[in-house]
């Protein structure tokens, strides 16, 4: 285990239990945050009793126990069910947190804020939603933890589909069959990409596109970049998580090494431009062998003022003066570098996380954090966001 301290102690004792990839624990006590080691994806068995090691070590470290056991909304992993498992046996409630609602919550955290509220932008591969479908690119706004835990789902990315579900994620070239289809050109699926996947797949991943057969829609930032690196013809296939992503990044910081940033799409402080995404990225497809450094340059500035220009909109409606960047997305630096100037320029303080990282691997610190204040004021179910606002 390793031990840190919060910046603002939590109103209580808190076992989190993490997600799924990159899974780690974490047990608060006030200011006093231990860790457990990362046990990696929860998919390996041996990931899974080392979880179940840890959470035992951590509770040994809690000697009057937990008063809430906090975990990943998603049912099936196994975090979840051994988080019920050990609430049910010590008799303390278990709280289910939404995915990026927790991403945010880690920023809160490190930062100590309790007593305003933020909006921020949780950009990652796959989490639950609260409407049952796969989020990645989502806008929320947090209260202070002072007043409640609500949470609101204010923007989010255009959502594509998967097809094959999570094969999807392993096969970039799946995403840019899914926005050909989703712009109306799913009839260019086959002679674009048949000559890279195979035209038996592309056919087959066509027609399932056409039929709605085993496509579920995500609005993730992950698949966003899959799309884009696919149409360039920048990777094909991952064998590594955000392969992809990472190989675009390195396209794009290449040739920004030589060249000025893109241009910004419009004012500083404008809406951000969320719904051109599609066709940008679509663009890219017929982006020639010889630019794909700067396609790649400016599919990140486009994003990062989308983005920005979201953002900036969402906290002056709100009133809000903090904006959070969470998730494995923003670990990209061309991506974060140029959201966070701008959101600076518009006048807004960005908060990022700290120690824990943008990723999976610091989720149960935003779990813990939303555990504490949802017992402090007798919220023994996370809020979910009305209906009306999760948006489409």
């Amino acid at each position: 285990m390793t031990a840190a301290r919060l910046p603002q102690p939590l109103p209580g004792r808190v076992l989190a239990l993490g997600a799924y990839l990159k899974n780690a624990a974490c047990a608060v006590d006030g200011a006093d945050l231990r860790w457990s080691a990362n046990h990696g994806d929860l998919g390996d068995p041996a990931a899974c009793l080392a979880l179940e090691a840890s959470a035992a070590r951590l509770l040994d470290a809690l000697p009057e126990g937990p008063q809430t056991i906090a975990h990943d909304l998603h049912p099936d992993f196994h975090s979840t069910r051994l988080a019920q498992a050990l609430a049910d046996r010590l008799g303390v409630p278990a709280l289910a947190v939404q995915h990026h609602h927790a991403h945010l919550a880690v920023v809160a955290a490190e930062h100590g804020v309790v007593d305003e509220p933020l909006v921020g932008w949780a950009l990652d591969g796959v989490g639950l939603g609260s409407d049952g479908s796969a989020w990645g690119g989502e806008l929320l706004w947090l209260d202070a933890a002072s007043r409640s835990t609500a949470w609101r789902r204010l923007a989010h990315l255009p959502a594509l589909a998967l097809p094959g579900g999570d094969r999807a994620a392993r096969e970039p070239w799946r995403m840019a069959a899914a926005l050909l289809h989703a712009l109306g050109r799913g009839d260019e699926i086959v002679p674009r990409l048949g000559p890279s996947a195979g035209e038996a797949a592309a056919a087959t991943v066509q027609r399932m596109l056409a039929r709605g057969l085993n496509c579920p829609r995500t609005t993730a930032g992950g698949r966003w970049f899959d799309a884009a690196a696919a149409a360039l013809g920048v990777h094909r296939g991952m064998q590594a998580e955000a392969e992809a992503a990472i190989a675009l990044e390195a396209e794009a910081a290449r040739w920004l090494a030589t060249q000025p940033a893109p241009a910004a799409a419009g004012p500083r402080g404008a809406q951000g431009p969320l719904d051109a995404l599609p066709a940008a990225v679509g663009a890219l497809f017929d982006v020639a062998a010889a630019r794909r450094g700067e396609a790649a340059a400016r599919f990140h500035a486009l994003l990062a003022d989308a983005l920005a220009g979201a953002a900036i909109a969402a906290a002056r409606a709100q009133g809000a003066r903090l904006v959070a960047l969470g998730g494995g997305c923003f670990f990209n630096r061309v991506l974060s570098q140029r959201v966070e100037a701008t959101l600076r320029d518009a006048g807004l303080r960005v908060l990022r996380p700290g120690a824990a990282g943008c990723g999976d691997a610091g989720l149960a610190l935003g779990q813990a954090w939303i555990a504490a204040w949802a017992r402090q004021h007798g919220q023994l179910t996370e809020p979910v966001p009305d209906a009306a606002l999760l948006g489409t």
